[in-house]
């Protein structure tokens, strides 16, 4: 597994990285869901990846069970905080976010994370007392690092801009061959300011990897057919013309590079520079297997041109 440093920090982590969105929040059965998280640990794969709204908590008390016993040292933590957790308990406020860390903690069954990101921006207070109060969180040793997810660019300015606060070192935004936004305006800024890319859905919540069929009814067992696996699932994605050009991707990633689509995908995230992860999920531990073979490819970029140009117009 190849390494890169997060942003301007000394955290290395992997390219390829474990989350738990939906499989690990109650998506799949408990004793599944610990054969991936202990065979991404044996790839090494060892930054997971969470959040304390994903199932309530139930993310985060599944990978505090997986990992228990380890040593701490043998992974690093990543959680979130922003989203409701029940009525009162949601935002960046000093007191949430105290209150939340010290929750997802418990857990996680650790003493600190080793990145501690806002899940999304909060309107409702004020830059400043999140700032401080991630900052405390720093201070005290509960978290190492500090990131956010899908901020907006002028929200990531104004955090920059702060004087006597902890710097953020990350930015997880959604990126694929399917959605492509963030490299207009949020790479660069962040490549500025010290901010590395951590992102999500690479593999567009599975459908990157072909297994959908144009004009077929989701197999049983995938994301799209799941009740609640497949709820955030874009339906766009699912479209005839969408599948259509996904399938003449897979032939190309197949017969002209000689790798799976999935492979082709998460390779052509990890093209950019300024990504330093790309964080898939996984069902299985043949999952991972396969994704994290992408970490070692180099594909001809004439080949990524080719895809780019079937996918683009369906974005």
């Amino acid at each position: 597994m190849k390494y890169r440093q997060l942003g301007a920090s000394d955290l290395q982590v992997p390219t390829v990285s474990l989350g738990s969105w939906l499989t690990y929040s109650g998506g799949i059965e408990k004793s599944q869901s610990i054969a991936c998280i202990h065979k991404a640990l044996d790839l090494g794969i060892d930054f997971l990846d969470t959040a304390n709204v994903y199932g309530r908590g139930a993310a985060e008390s599944m990978l505090g069970e997986a990992l228990a016993g380890l040593p701490r040292q043998s992974y690093r933590l990543a959680t979130k905080v922003y989203f409701p957790m029940n009525d009162t308990d949601k935002g960046l406020s000093r007191q949430q976010i105290e209150k939340q860390l010290d929750d997802s903690l418990r857990r996680l069954r650790t003493d600190h994370v080793d990145l501690y990101q806002c899940h999304r921006y909060d309107k409702d207070t004020p830059l400043e007392e999140t700032m401080t109060a991630l900052t405390e969180a720093v201070q005290k040793g509960k978290t190492r690092y500090i990131g956010f997810s899908e901020w907006p660019l002028d929200n990531i300015n104004a955090a920059a801009a702060l004087p006597n606060v902890a710097r953020f070192i990350s930015s997880q935004p959604q990126y694929s061959l399917l959605w492509s936004l963030p490299e207009k305006e949020i790479f660069p800024r962040c490549a500025e300011v010290g901010i590395g890319q951590i992102v999500w859905s690479p593999l567009a919540q599975g459908v990157l990897t072909g297994k959908y069929q144009p004009g077929a009814k989701p197999a049983p067992g995938t994301r799209a057919s799941h009740d609640t696996m497949g709820y955030f699932l874009s339906k766009h994605w699912l479209d005839k013309p969408v599948l259509n050009a996904i399938q003449q991707a897979k032939q190309i990633a197949e017969k002209e590079a000689g790798v799976s689509l999935a492979q082709f995908a998460l390779a052509w995230v990890l093209r950019r520079p300024e990504v330093t992860s790309a964080i898939i999920g996984a069902t299985r531990p043949e999952q991972i297997v396969e994704n994290a073979a992408a970490a070692e490819l180099d594909i001809a970029p004439e080949l990524f041109a080719k895809v780019e140009k079937l996918l683009a117009p369906l974005r």
